[in-house]
């Protein structure tokens, strides 16, 4: 029964890694249009993202009968209860890069120094992601931990960004859709910055028993 139970919890973690894996396509794909448009691009990312929403009901599935047909000890447990919560996060990311894509991909977003800083909020975020999935996947909370703080950077370039912006409008030229949809975007890797977070805060549950806040 354990090495049955021990081979459906790598299957687990596989799925998780997968679904990851298509958070990080997503994203990367999703700012693929300001170097180019591509109509069968815009057909990948909104594939990609209900590859992730099925995969989030799969491991919903998964874990539930994990719960209940094995009765996992406390270690165990914790790793199935961190997995349930962790894939809501990871459809999140999905969704809001696949948002974040369709506002790319009306071509408003044209080079500048706010480019330069998104696409370093695309490179942290998707390195994020990655190590998260990690973490989990090796029990390393080190890893996790790391995540966490890398948020800060995150949001040091949101706040550059909005910086640039604010000097942009004061500027003589001034395009108005160029400057909300980068506001919008950087928002939305902002937002995939925290729920890159809140996996990061499961992992460490699933290895110590403590979530954010406890004492």
């Amino acid at each position: 029964m354990r090495s049955k139970f021990e081979n459906q919890l790598q299957e687990l973690n596989k799925n998780v890694i997968f679904m990851g894996a298509l958070c990080e396509d997503v994203i990367s794909k999703s700012v693929q249009f300001l170097k180019h448009d591509d109509s069968e691009l815009v057909d990948d990312v909104i594939e990609t993202y209900h590859r992730i929403e099925q995969l989030e009901r799969d491991i919903e599935e998964q874990c539930l009968k994990l719960l209940l047909r094995q009765q996992p000890v406390a270690k165990d447990l914790r790793h199935v209860s961190a997995a349930l919560k962790m894939v809501y996060d990871m459809k999140r990311i999905g969704a809001q890069a696949a948002e974040m894509g369709e506002i790319i991909n009306q071509g408003h977003i044209h080079q500048g120094q706010e480019l330069k800083h998104l696409q370093t909020m695309v490179s942290h975020v998707v390195d994020m992601v990655t190590n998260s999935i990690d973490a989990f996947v090796h029990d390393d909370e080190e890893l996790a931990n790391q995540v966490i703080q890398n948020d800060n950077t995150i949001d040091a370039e949101f706040d550059t960004i909005k910086m640039d912006l604010m000097a942009y409008f004061a500027g003589e030229e001034v395009d108005g859709e160029h400057a909300i949809d980068v506001l919008m975007v950087a928002k939305y890797l902002e937002r995939i910055g925290d729920h890159t977070v809140n996996i990061a805060k499961w992992v460490i549950f699933s290895i110590t028993g403590q979530l954010d806040g406890d004492e």
